[in-house]
C-alpha cells in the first residue's frame, strides 16, 4: 500500500456556502511525503496551509484552517467535504490552489470532489503509505452532552449517532456504523448533503454565515420537514453526512486512521479536539506502514496508474 497523488491537474469553480464568494480551485499533483497543502493563490505572496490538526481555527458550522505567519490572519473555510473525498479516495499528497477564502460547496456533498479526483486520475507513488494506528482509547466531551472517542480496532470503523428534535428526523435513522473502505465511502457516504434549518438563516447571515446557501447545495428544513423538491437522497442522509464530515475532519491528521471512531452529537469542534487530544498522547497512537503485509484498510484500485 503506497502513497497516492493525482495524475493531472484539474479545476473546479463554485461559490462558498458561508461566504458566498466565487472561487476557482485547482487540484495539482504533489511529490511523495508532501502531504495535503492548501494554497491561497489570490494573495501575494501566496499563502500555504499544510494540513495538520493545529491549523484548524474556527469550527462554527464548518472546518476553517488558518495561517498567521505574517501577523495577518488568513483562512480557508469549509474544507471538510474536500478532505473527506481525499480520505475516501486515499490521496496522500496534493496541492489545492484556491482563489478565495472558502472551498466551493458544489452540491453540499463530497461526490463532486470524488468525481474530480477520479477524472484527474489516481497515481500510485513509490513511498509507503503511513497510517495512524490507535493503541489506547482517547475521548473528549463537551458541555452539551456530545462526545467523541478513538479506540483500538484492526481496521477503520466509524459509529456515529445524532439527536435532533424535528419531524424530518422522525423517520430516519439517528445512528450508523460504517466499516471504512473506498467502495463503502463512494456508495454510502459521498452523496450525503449538508443540511440546515430555515429558522436559523437570519441569525446565520447576520453573522456572515450561510451567505451562499440554497436548496441547490444543502438540504433545507422548515418547521415541518424537508424543503427540497427532490427530498432526501437516502432515508439516512442526515447521519451519513455527519459521518462524511467526520471522515474529513479526522483526515486533518494527515494520515488515514487504523482504529474505531465513536461519536454522539459530535461536530467539527469535537472532531478537531479529538485529534488534538490524540497527538498530545504519544502513547495512544503510532505511525505504521504495511510494506510486507496487507493493511486492514483498502482503497479502490480503479484508475490507479
Amino acid at each position: 500500500m503506497n502513497q497516492r497523488t493525482i495524475v493531472n491537474s484539474i479545476k473546479a469553480r463554485g461559490i462558498g456556502l458561508h461566504t458566498g464568494h466565487e472561487s476557482i480551485m485547482t487540484l495539482r499533483p504533489a511529490a511523495e511525503n508532501t502531504g495535503i497543502v492548501f494554497r491561497r493563490i489570490d494573495l501575494e505572496p501566496n499563502i500555504e496551509f499544510k494540513v495538520s490538526p493545529h491549523i484548524v481555527g474556527e469550527t462554527t458550522l464548518c472546518t476553517t484552517i488558518i495561517n498567521q505567519d505574517n501577523d495577518d490572519l488568513q483562512k480557508i473555510a469549509t474544507i471538510e467535504h474536500l478532505m473527506s473525498a481525499l480520505a475516501g479516495v486515499g490521496i496522500d499528497n496534493l496541492y489545492i490552489d484556491i482563489t478565495s477564502d472558502e472551498v466551493p460547496i458544489m452540491d453540499g456533498s463530497s461526490s463532486h470532489f470524488v468525481f474530480l479526483l477520479q477524472s484527474a486520475g489516481i497515481k500510485r507513488q513509490q513511498a509507503p503509505k503511513q497510517f495512524v494506528r490507535i493503541t489506547k482509547p482517547v475521548r473528549v466531551e463537551n458541555t452539551q452532552g456530545g462526545w467523541a472517542e478513538f479506540v483500538p480496532y484492526d481496521g477503520y470503523r466509524l459509529n456515529f449517532a445524532i439527536s435532533f428534535s424535528h419531524p424530518a428526523f422522525d423517520n430516519t435513522a439517528e445512528s450508523m456504523t460504517l466499516d471504512f473502505s473506498s467502495t463503502a465511502y463512494f456508495k454510502e457516504v459521498s452523496r450525503a448533503r449538508t443540511f440546515g434549518f430555515m429558522k436559523d438563516i437570519d441569525l446565520l447571515r447576520a453573522n456572515n454565515l450561510g451567505l451562499g446557501a440554497s436548496l441547490k447545495n444543502a438540504i433545507g428544513l422548515d418547521d415541518d420537514g424537508v424543503l427540497n423538491a427532490e427530498g432526501l437522497r437516502d432515508k439516512d442522509e442526515f447521519v451519513r453526512h455527519k459521518i462524511l464530515d467526520a471522515v474529513g475532519d479526522l483526515y486533518m491528521l494527515g494520515h488515514p486512521v487504523i482504529g474505531e471512531f465513536n461519536a454522539f452529537k459530535s461536530g467539527h469542534a469535537l472532531n478537531n479536539q479529538l485529534i488534538r487530544a490524540l497527538i498530545a498522547h504519544e502513547d495512544a497512537f503510532e505511525l505504521v506502514t504495511y510494506e510486507d503485509a496487507k493493511p486492514p484498510v483498502s482503497y479502490a484500485s480503479t484508475m490507479v496508474v
